[in-house]
């Protein structure tokens, strides 16, 4: 049983590590498009946030609360 607690736990952290790491990055603020209107995108925000390289501690928190998860049911 605590082996599912912690591997639910050790999920949830690591989405919340995930998240919070994506999500802190830059500032909101508003500017305009060349086309017209605002967005609250950052300028010059590739995809490169999103790479394993910059977030590997959630995904490995995430992998082992889904070993603990898989595994802790036969017990």
């Amino acid at each position: 049983m605590w082996a599912i607690l912690t591997g639910a736990a050790l999920i949830i952290g690591g989405l919340l590590f995930l998240f919070t790491s994506a999500l802190g990055r830059r500032p909101s603020d508003p500017h305009q498009l060349p086309q017209g209107g605002t967005t609250l995108e950052p300028r010059r925000q590739g995809l490169r946030f999103l790479g394993v390289t910059k977030n590997w501690p959630a995904l490995a928190l995430i992998a082992i609360g889904a070993l603990l998860l898989a595994f802790g049911g036969y017990s």
